[in-house]
């Protein structure tokens, strides 16, 4: 990699790091965004996106690459690699990558989030074989076919909703009483003859042999317990921030903390997105966090 100083490196390719490269790049700083994998985040893995406003429905991958395409209009330059860590270098940065070392006067942190694993037996030798974390990518192989889903936010019920354009049933297990995704997404999966509720109730065990078979399920409340018969699970039940590799104050969650401007506990270092304490977790406020963080970042440039 050069040797040389950015003004501002950015952490994440999703709509929060894209959002902050696009007002970054209009105040012309001399910036670089880092992505580990693709373009996009998590939304990009959404089947149709309906709050994003200004927008018809669309679907999350259409949405991610007319972000792309804007920030790439300004001149953005991506870097694919992983981030290993982030340091205060006193006068500078320092953002460790698997590809060397760099420094920047300012970093954002915009690396979002990623599925939270059930932690039970069978989850982890099925993963790939039965168990899956995103409905939009492997949803075609269980057309026609009976599944799990289990969760009950907003995530969880949009998934639902897709695989029930393609599968035979969905048994959906949430261990609440009541679904806590958004109410018009709620009416649709209550009212879909292809979803069938269990409530009250988790996953213990996800059994096969060499695909998923079935799951065993626990009623919290009764301790009753039940065998499935299906051919997948698909598993939305929260996320995880990707924050490992930076040491500012998180909460117990691992989610970093920020105060209004974005700012974390390392000076020159801002947070923005999915990968922050916030109470919503959505393309808009993610755009929010990321306009917050370049505005913030900026002024933070412009007083060393």
């Amino acid at each position: 990699m050069a040797d040389k100083t950015y003004d501002l490196i950015i952490i994440g390719g999703g709509p929060g790091g894209l959002t902050a490269a696009i007002y970054a790049l209009r105040a012309k700083l001399d910036l670089l965004l880092i992505e580990k994998t693709g373009i996009g985040g998590q939304i990009a893995l959404s089947d149709v996106v309906e709050n994003y406003p200004g927008t018809a429905p669309i679907s999350g991958v259409e949405l991610m690459a007319k972000f792309e395409e804007q920030a790439k209009a300004f001149g953005l330059e991506i870097e694919y690699t992983e981030v290993q860590g982030v340091r205060d270098g006193g006068d500078h940065r320092v953002v460790s990558t698997t590809a060397g070392e760099l420094r920047t006067k300012a970093v954002i942190i915009a690396s979002g989030a990623k599925p939270r694993r059930l932690d039970v037996p069978g989850e982890v030798e099925y993963t790939g074989r039965g168990v899956s974390y995103c409905a939009t990518c492997d949803g075609f192989f269980f057309r026609g076919k009976d599944v799990v889903v289990v969760g009950g936010g907003d995530t969880a019920v949009k998934e639902a909703l897709f695989l029930a354009k393609m599968v035979n049933k969905i048994e959906l297990v949430h261990r609440r009483d009541a679904l806590r995704a958004e109410k018009i997404i709620q009416e649709k999966a209550l009212n879909d003859p292809k979803i069938e509720f269990h409530w009250d109730s988790v996953v213990t065990e996800v059994t096969g042999d060499k695909t998923v078979s079935g799951v065993t399920v626990k009623n919290v409340k009764t301790d009753a317990v039940m065998e499935l018969a299906v051919a997948g699970v698909f598993v939305f039940v929260g996320i995880l921030p990707n924050s490992d590799f930076v040491d500012c104050d998180k909460d117990e969650a691992g989610f970093i903390k920020t105060d209004e401007h974005m700012r974390t506990s390392i000076p020159g270092v801002f947070a923005a997105g999915d990968v922050r304490t916030t109470v919503l977790r959505q393309v808009a406020t993610a755009v929010g966090d990321g306009a917050i963080a370049a505005y913030a970042a900026g002024e933070f440039l412009a007083n060393l």
